[in-house]
C-alpha cells in the first residue's frame, strides 16, 4: 500500500500516513476552504488501510488549530479507525497553555472509543 503525504500550507495540515510504519500524523493547521474534499482522500487511504489488517497503529494530532468543518471530518477519520479491526493509540499533542487544544483532545477522547493520549508540548519541544 502507498504512503500518504501531503505538504501543508498556510490552510491545511501537513499529513504522513505512512503504511508499513502503521503511524498517521497530522500536523499544522486545518483550516481548507472545502474541509469535505481535503478530508475525503485521507478517509478514502484510511479505509483502504483499515482493509489491509494493520494491526497496531499509532494516530499522532499536532495541530495548531482547526475550523468547525475540519473537526467534524477528525471526527469521522477517528471514528473510522474505531470500527477497524486494528488496535489504533491516538496521541494529542498540544502547546503547555493551549487550553482549546487540551479540551479538545479531551472531547475527542470522551467520544472515541480509543486509548487517547493527551502529550503536553513544552516550547522547548
Amino acid at each position: 500500500m502507498e504512503d500518504l503525504i501531503i505538504e501543508r500550507t498556510a490552510k491545511t495540515p501537513h499529513v504522513e500516513f505512512l503504511a508499513l510504519d502503521k503511524k498517521l500524523t497530522l500536523a499544522g493547521r486545518s483550516i481548507p476552504e472545502n474541509s469535505i474534499q481535503f478530508y475525503d482522500q485521507l478517509l478514502a487511504w484510511t479505509n483502504a488501510f483499515c482493509a489491509s489488517d494493520p494491526g497496531q497503529v499509532e494516530v499522532h494530532v499536532k495541530l495548531e488549530y482547526f475550523n468547525t468543518s475540519s473537526s467534524k471530518c477528525l471526527m469521522d477519520l477517528l471514528k473510522r479507525l474505531e470500527q477497524c479491526d486494528c488496535k489504533s493509540e491516538v496521541f494529542w499533542y498540544y502547546e503547555e497553555e493551549d487550553e482549546d487544544m487540551q479540551e479538545a483532545g479531551e472531547d475527542y477522547a470522551a467520544i472515541i472509543q480509543l486509548p487517547f493520549k493527551l502529550v503536553e508540548m513544552t516550547s522547548d519541544d
